[in-house]
């Protein structure tokens, strides 16, 4: 196994539902059960089709294949392991206050799905990414290996006199293990309020979760859940007419389109890449969220109030396809960015700090109607931020998200600079002097890591691919800033409406905008 092995999407396996309303008492018809057994969780069971996790939980994949692997052979062996805690609301279903990880993994291996089968499929409406494919896979094989699958002990009994002691032992063991449970009594007020504490005490819910979780309900909150899951998985969108459901997640697949995709691979070989690259969940999601509340001027993640008919969060979606159209896509506004000049290191290492500067800088251009004024020196701009990375040093003491107003001024400042006729080689030897952005070193190029090692490092096979590569993409014949293959216009270089022909010798490249726009 890789030192860092991906963690494993077992968010499908247990379906989310609402509290319901607030002061309704959980529901004690008969005795709670202190155990379940593995019959409980599988699928026709009278148990596992009524359990449930809140509709607020976090995405249950903290978990990597090893740990996976770890916890079940741990419950095969009869090892302690801790209780799960249980809330039984008054429509009976079982809520899962605490241990949500562990049940699923156990679903998982009875069921064999691991993020990529039956149940995950339904779930995710068959958009599954390769990277879940490939930890599903990566944690099949682990477990077929090291302990076997779950259909390899149920047909133990058939075959005792074939089989690994070992592995026999425990398939008798299976009939008798269990995992104790612990039941939550109180309304829904209680329970919800003891899955926080519980979960902050266990594995503490990230800031952007908690973040998420407050803000539920409001259209920002609902708009980042759904871009995150490009449209699919649990619809927190759900209480929407059908028809806006539709709209929000038509929608969130294009944000995520534009944003995330193609999937990036390491070492870097192509210069077809995602605006930003492979990120953890937790990162992406925080990524997102800011997206849209940066998009549409959210100061406070709550100050817009709920959100119970869809409106609100189909307007901020919206406002969010228009800029990520205008960064880099075949739209006639876009700019055609290209990725690896405005959003990666030389390394080949994302650039969130500068995501979140560009995005504040197309918004101000746009309000100031300064778009003109960028394309004119946009060919030398690009020059300044590729030859001279000053954004990792700009952002380095605070969050990226929380520079970028400092990166956008930096940009506005290259970009005034160049129209009043400065250099493009003296551009950041006059920032630095001017201390403006504080102390920085005009030599922030990124240098690889390789020393006397003969073997080159991913890092090393990017940067000289970059290297080699860059120069020769082409450029708009507008205004000589580097097009990206999926942001190109081809352009009469005679218009139309002065008699130019669609022949060979009148087509020029260009950016989308750069031909609907500036060039008008």
């Amino acid at each position: 196994m890789p030192k860092d092995s991906p963690q494993v999407s077992l968010d499908a396996l247990i379906r989310r539902e609402a509290f319901e309303v607030q002061g309704q008492q959980s529901q004690n018809i008969g005795r709670n059960i202190p155990m379940i057994s593995v019959r409980d969780l599988e699928p026709n069971s009278f148990f596992y089709p009524f359990l449930r996790k809140p509709d607020f939980q976090r995405e249950t994949n903290e978990w990597d294949a090893e740990k996976i692997c770890s916890f079940i052979e741990s419950f095969l062996d009869g090892d302690l392991i801790p209780a799960v805690i249980l809330w039984r609301s008054s429509s009976s279903y079982y809520f899962v206050i605490d241990g949500s990880h562990r049940l699923s993994s156990l679903i998982a291996w009875i069921n064999d799905d691991y993020g990529d089968g039956k149940i995950s499929k339904e779930f995710y409406d068959g958009d599954i990414t390769d990277e879940q494919k490939n930890a599903a896979q990566e944690t099949r094989k682990l477990i077929k290996a090291k302990i076997g699958s779950y259909k390899d002990y149920q047909s133990l009994t058939q075959k005792q006199g074939q089989l690994d002691p070992k592995m026999l032992d425990r398939a008798r063991n299976l009939g008798a293990s269990g995992i104790q449970l612990q039941w939550l009594e109180g309304d829904a007020a209680k329970a919800e309020d003891s899955f926080f504490k519980i979960n902050q005490k266990a594995t503490p819910i990230g800031e952007t979760e908690i973040r998420l979780l407050k803000a539920r309900k409001m259209p920002n909150g609902i708009a980042a859940r759904a871009i995150m899951r490009s449209g699919s998985g649990h619809k927190y969108w759900s209480d929407f007419s059908q028809e806006k459901q539709d709209e929000v997640e038509k929608l969130a697949q294009e944000i995520h389109k534009l944003i995330f995709e193609p999937k990036l691979k390491n070492p870097i070989k192509t210069l077809d890449v995602p605006i930003v690259g492979n990120l953890p969940p937790s990162e992406k999601l925080e990524l997102i969220l800011e997206f849209v509340n940066l998009v549409n001027g959210i100061q406070e993640d709550k100050e817009l109030g709920e959100d119970l008919i869809g409106d609100k969060t189909i307007e901020l979606l919206k406002n969010c396809v228009k800029l990520a159209r205008r960064i880099n896509s075949n739209d006639p506004s876009s700019l055609g960015l290209h990725p690896i000049v405005y959003f990666y290191t030389n390394l080949g290492k994302p650039k969130i700090g500068s995501f979140y500067g560009v995005v504040s800088l197309i918004l101000h251009l746009e309000k100031t109607e300064y778009l003109s004024k960028f394309t004119e020196v946009r060919k030398d701009f690009e020059w300044v931020i590729w030859q001279d990375d000053m954004i990792p040093e700009i952002v380095r003491k605070s969050k990226a998200v929380e520079a970028h107003e400092k990166v956008k001024q930096f940009y506005l400042e290259i970009i005034n600079k160049l129209l009043n006729g400065v250099d493009k080689k003296n551009i950041i030897k006059e920032i630095v002097a001017e201390k403006k952005f504080g102390s920085l070193k005009t030599k922030i190029k990124a240098n690889t890591s390789d020393s006397q090692g003969k073997k080159f490092s991913g890092e090393t096979k990017t940067a000289a691919f970059l290297r080699d590569a860059l120069p020769k993409v082409p450029r708009c014949k507008i205004c000589g800033g580097y097009l990206h293959s999926h942001s190109i216009s081809i352009d009469h270089i005679q218009r139309r409406a002065d008699g130019g022909n669609a022949t060979l010798d009148n087509a020029q490249l260009t950016h989308p905008y750069c031909n609907t726009t500036f060039k008008n």
